[in-house]
């Protein structure tokens, strides 16, 4: 599935286990081999870092979408395909999510994970109807996957909504999540509030 936009939430600490920077600079490479275009949040440290040079090391472009105080702060990644610099925290993740034809989330702090839930929202409200990937490096999203099931058990989600979202081991695993993801409809606004 060459062309595709893939949007890629993940962190930019430098603190965490190298195995999560090690999975974001695979992720990178991975979507760079199967031709598909990376947009992250534009920065140049931890795995932010690490996911823009596997896609750059592997041929692929990798567009970066930055809030202005970051750039002033010298967080940006100085070699992208293309930085879109923005004027704050929500116009970034508006513009990273636009024209997305997948969102995948990596490991990382209240920002990624309140990326996520966002377009886990906006899926389940049909405003995004593209596949959403959790990459699970060393079980992170195992708690997460665990969240949201209860969410469901609790009857405040739909048992449906388990279509909303995949989990891999492995960043090699996300293009087949990718293109084996269930269609997801506007219509399934139906039953968002049942």
């Amino acid at each position: 599935m060459a062309n595709l936009r893939v949007c890629v939430y993940c962190a930019s600490s430098k603190q965490c286990d190298p195995k999560y920077l090690e999975s974001a600079e695979r992720l990178g490479r991975h979507l760079a081999e199967h031709g598909a275009t990376l947009v992250y949040g534009g920065g140049g440290s931890g795995a932010m870092a690490r996911l823009a040079d596997g896609a750059l090391g592997a041929g692929g472009a990798a567009i970066g979408v930055i809030p202005r105080f970051m750039v002033e702060l010298e967080w940006a990644h100085a070699q992208l395909t293309e930085l879109c610099i923005v004027e704050d925290m929500r116009e970034r993740k508006r513009r990273m999510l636009e024209g997305a034809d997948a969102v995948v989330a990596l490991a990382g702090g209240c920002g990624t994970l309140e990326e996520l839930f966002e377009t886990i929202t906006l899926k389940r409200l049909g405003q995004y109807l593209g596949p959403i990937v959790m990459v699970n490096t060393l079980g992170f999203y195992d708690r997460v996957a665990a969240l949201l099931e209860y969410c469901i058990a609790e009857r405040f989600m739909n048992t449906r909504h388990r279509e909303i979202w995949r989990t891999v081991n492995e960043p090699e695993e996300v293009m087949e999540a990718i293109q084996s993801a269930p269609r997801w409809g506007a219509e399934n606004r139906s039953f968002a509030v049942q």
